[in-house]
């Protein structure tokens, strides 16, 4: 009898573990790109990432007929906003420069960076990520024209120093 009640819990964590091998690494990917951390020091997406594991793992067995990746891409993004919220008060309130941070998703706020990740590298459609954030779909296109906008066209730095040209 014990032999049949282990056998739907290994079941499972083999299929967990089956999705994990084929998924982690474009998770881990689309978790870097929401924390704007360079790829090789990324804490802070491994942490979101092994949160969101977490979490579908947890609901591995009410997800018959759902796509775990659907359902571990949303608990990526709901925990990265939550975690935005808590630490900065409003969401995507907070100036878009981060000094720990790098590249040019960096220059975005946490909720720019969150819509463009969905709609431009997860292929997101605007009404199931306005749906996700309880945003309109029209405040989603807002945002991500916005962020776009910022990515297109960066902030100029200083005029480079001119040099001297020697006449002899």
């Amino acid at each position: 009898m014990r032999g049949r009640e282990a056998s739907p819990g290994a079941r499972r964590d083999r299929e967990f573990e089956a999705f994990v091998a084929g998924a982690a690494g474009r998770l881990l990917h689309t978790a870097t790109l929401l924390t704007a951390e360079v790829p090789e020091a990324n804490p802070r997406a491994r942490r979101l990432l092994a949160l969101a594991l977490a979490q579908t793992y947890a609901a591995w067995d009410r997800l018959r007929g759902e796509d775990p990746y659907d359902r571990a891409r949303q608990q990526l993004a709901v925990r990265f906003a939550r975690t935005a919220w808590h630490t900065y008060g409003r969401f995507g309130a907070f100036g878009r420069e981060r000094p720990d941070a790098s590249g040019a998703l960096a220059r975005l706020t946490p909720q720019e960076r969150l819509i463009v990740v969905l709609l431009l590298h997860e292929g997101i459609a605007e009404e199931q990520t306005a749906a996700l954030l309880a945003l309109s779909v029209e405040r989603v296109r807002g945002i991500r024209a916005r962020a776009v906008a910022v990515l297109l066209h960066p902030p100029r730095g200083p005029a480079p120093a001119r040099m001297k040209v020697a006449h002899s």
